[in-house]
């Protein structure tokens, strides 16, 4: 058959070139907040976030073109386990933590409600530009089953 006829497959551009994670579609709130000048002016007014912990890649666009996590301008979850896993009020892995050792769910509670608020600014200071409270309850969940199993 004639190449000139055959349909050539898009490209995924919602995939991470690097490591094929489905990204979070992020804004240009979110980029001008995380990004320095020059690694901001590679990406158009979107781009996609990837979550995969262990990928070096933060941000990536249509055109496959990548900024790293190490050029963000703070640490993100789950590019580095030291960042909030909020970042609007800054609630860490090691808090969520002291709950489950305490047996209760103050801190975590507290975020999920403050998340509701107008003080929350999930959509520019997240760096996947979505609100934190499924990554803090799938963290909290999946910490407390390794300490109770």
């Amino acid at each position: 058959m004639n190449k000139a006829f055959v349909r050539e497959q898009d490209s995924d551009i919602r995939h991470c070139p690097r490591c094929g994670s489905l990204g979070h579609a992020v804004g240009s709130s979110t980029l001008n907040h995380w990004l320095p000048a020059d690694a901001r002016e590679e990406l158009g007014d979107r781009a996609m976030f990837c979550p995969l912990a262990s990928c070096p890649v933060a941000y990536f666009d249509q055109f496959e073109r990548m900024v790293p996590a190490d050029q963000l301008l703070r640490p993100a979850w789950p590019k580095s386990m030291e960042a909030p896993l909020c970042a609007c009020f800054g609630l860490t892995a090691d808090e969520i933590d002291a709950d489950i050792d305490e047996g209760v769910v103050t801190r975590v509670r507290s975020v999920v409600e403050r998340s509701k608020t107008s003080d929350a600014h999930c959509q520019t200071l997240a760096a996947n530009g979505q609100c934190c409270v499924a990554e803090v309850q799938r963290y909290y969940f999946k910490r407390r089953g390794e300490t109770e199993g």
